[in-house]
């Protein structure tokens, strides 16, 4: 199957006044046909970056991005602008980013499917779909300041669905909204993932987002540094749980981030010693000679050991 995402090696570099800032350093992520996805970080990792590149609306400084087949590195100024028309979708934080304040939220989509040159015999009856499908068709004629955020928020996924694009970004959707219309805009996404199969892809800080999702992608630094994946599975008395994985990501030269609560706790510093067994590797720190504890200590290696390991076997996934 190929991806509908894929990145490798992707690197951004800003430069001002002299100064250089990389904002990419070397990502990786490959997102399958239909996943519905979370990329989190803090301000600064490069997730805002990465969603810029892939909506076409900015170009990496090196490596190679493709999104639905369009290569990003080389598409031309023309392809670049059918590419936004036709094959993404884009939602932002800002919903006076989303929304023509001076025009109904049926207007609104209608002006996107002008943009997108959809036939105008078809408009009306894509324009009833969409509303219906996000729960607001009673409020097509209202103007956004008649709206609540959560409202408006779902009216600006509308728009973006509205060339039935192939994959819908989403940068912070939630980062203005409440906590109940949080979770409205979120099972909002995950039921236009399932009911029409559209690849997501949603950038956000809120750590709390991964639980509307299957597969949650940690930036650090510009970099994919875990990911989560949740899936659901029968026990043996017949009941369903949710289980959630977390695996570090193994780039191509066999690089890996470690989570920073396992270098805290284990007080990881410059160094540390590798040590290869049949199974797995571990992964210890280096102890000052003279200290308390080795690097070869089972207890300070063993909560290491695992997640390169786990994450080479599910490298692509």
């Amino acid at each position: 199957m190929t991806p509908t995402i894929e990145c490798h090696e992707l690197v951004r570099i800003f430069s001002s006044t002299g100064v250089e800032v990389q904002a990419l350093q070397g990502l990786d992520l490959t997102v399958q046909p239909g996943e519905l996805t979370a990329v989190v970080g803090a301000s600064g990792s490069g997730k805002s970056t990465l969603l810029t590149i892939l909506s076409g609306l900015d170009v990496p400084t090196a490596g190679r991005a493709s999104v639905a087949g369009h290569d990003l590195l080389t598409m031309g100024r023309r392809e670049r602008v059918e590419f936004r028309r036709r094959t993404v979708g884009f939602i932002w934080q800002q919903t006076a980013r989303n929304l023509l304040p001076y025009l109904t939220a049926a207007e609104n989509i209608a002006m996107a499917l002008v943009v997108a040159r959809s036939p105008r015999a078809a408009r009306d009856a894509r324009i009833t779909e969409l509303l219906d499908l996000l729960g607001i068709g009673s409020l097509a004629d209202r103007h956004p300041a008649e709206l609540s955020g959560g409202q408006q928020q779902r009216v600006a996924v509308a728009i973006a669905l509205a060339n039935n694009p192939a994959v819908l970004l989403a940068d912070e959707p939630t980062g203005e909204l409440d906590e109940a219309n949080s979770q409205i805009v979120l099972d909002s996404f995950r039921d236009i993932n399932e009911r029409l199969g559209t690849t997501v892809l949603i950038v956000t800080h809120d750590a709390g987002v991964s639980e509307h999702v299957r597969r949650t992608v940690q930036i650090r630094d510009g970099r994919t540094s875990t990911e989560v994946l949740r899936s659901t599975r029968t026990d043996h008395a017949g009941l369903e749980h949710e289980v959630a994985e977390e695996f570090a990501v193994l780039d191509r030269v066999g690089r890996l981030q470690l989570p920073q609560d396992y270098i805290t706790q284990l007080d990881m510093r410059d160094r540390v010693r590798l040590g290869l067994t049949d199974d797995h590797v571990t992964v210890a720190p280096v102890r000052a000679a003279g200290t308390p504890g080795t690097a070869d200590a089972p207890a300070a290696s063993a909560p290491v050991a695992d997640a390169p390991v786990t994450a080479g076997e599910d490298e692509g996934r």
